[in-house]
C-alpha cells in the first residue's frame, strides 16, 4: 500500500508553520482630493399641438444647446446625446383617441474639465427656453493619479503594520507571501457620483439680460484603497 501524495491543486494553508510563521494584515488608505471632471445633464423640451411643430421646435432647441456647449472648446471634454422622446398627450374627456398635444425631449450630457467655464455654461443653458440643467456631478478620471497614490499608501500601511506586529514579538519580517485587493474576486461596487451645489434649473423662459455665472464650488473627492497582505517572519524566541 502506497502513501497518499499531496494534491497539487489544493490551495496552501492560510497560516504559517513554526519555522515560517505568518502575519496577515490589512492596509487601508483614505485621501481627499480635488475633482478632475464635472458632468451636467441637459434636458431640452418642446410642446406643440401637432407632431411636426413639436419636433421642429425640439430640433431647433437641441441644435442651439449643442452649438452653445461647443463654443467652450477644450473646456468640454465630452458631449453626448442620450434619450430622445416625442409623446402624444390624449384629451381627458370625449370619445376616441384624440391627441391634445405632443411633448418632446432630448437628453444631453456634457463633461467639463474647466470649472470656471462650467459656472458660466450652466447659467447660460438654464437661461434658454424649456431647458433644464442638472448637476454638476464631480468625479475623478478612472486613471487618476489619486487612485495610484491611495493604493501605494495602503501597501505602505500594511507593511508598517506587519512590522509593528513582528517587532512586538522581538523579530522581523522575512518575505511577502500574498498581496490582494479587498474583494478582488468579486464585482466592484458601483461608485456613486457626488452631486454638486447647483440646483437643477427647471424649464424656464430666457431672461432679457444674460445672468451672472453661477459660483460653483468643486466638491472634494474621497479615494479609498484597501488591501490584504500576508508576510512570513523570522521565528521569534518566545
Amino acid at each position: 500500500m502506497t502513501a497518499a501524495t499531496p494534491d497539487a491543486s489544493q490551495p496552501a494553508v492560510p497560516y504559517g508553520t513554526p519555522e515560517a510563521p505568518r502575519i496577515a494584515v490589512r492596509g487601508e488608505a483614505r485621501l481627499e482630493v480635488d475633482p478632475e471632471i464635472a458632468r451636467i445633464g441637459i434636458t431640452v423640451a418642446a410642446r406643440g399641438r401637432d407632431r411636426r411643430s413639436a419636433l421642429d421646435d425640439l430640433t431647433r432647441r437641441n441644435a442651439g444647446v449643442l452649438d452653445l456647449v461647443k463654443t467652450y472648446g477644450d473646456a468640454v471634454e465630452r458631449l453626448e446625446t442620450g434619450a430622445f422622446s416625442i409623446t402624444p398627450e390624449l384629451t381627458k374627456h370625449g370619445r376616441g383617441e384624440r391627441v391634445r398635444t405632443y411633448h418632446g425631449s432630448v437628453r444631453v450630457t456634457a463633461e467639463l474639465t474647466d470649472f470656471t467655464a462650467l459656472g458660466e455654461l450652466t447659467t447660460r443653458l438654464a437661461d434658454l427656453d424649456l431647458t433644464r440643467v442638472d448637476g454638476p456631478w464631480w468625479a475623478l478620471r478612472p486613471d487618476s493619479p489619486a487612485h495610484r497614490e491611495a493604493r501605494k499608501k495602503a501597501v505602505r500601511e500594511a507593511v508598517q503594520r506587519a512590522r509593528e506586529y513582528a517587532e512586538a514579538l522581538g523579530t522581523s519580517l522575512s518575505a511577502l507571501v500574498e498581496l490582494a485587493d479587498i474583494g478582488a474576486e468579486s464585482a466592484p461596487p458601483a461608485y456613486p457620483q457626488a452631486p454638486g451645489r447647483m440646483r437643477s434649473a427647471a424649464f424656464a423662459g430666457a431672461a432679457e439680460d444674460t445672468p451672472a455665472p453661477l459660483d460653483l464650488e468643486p466638491q472634494r473627492q474621497r479615494v479609498h484603497a484597501q488591501i490584504n497582505a500576508r508576510f512570513t517572519m523570522v521565528p521569534p524566541k518566545l
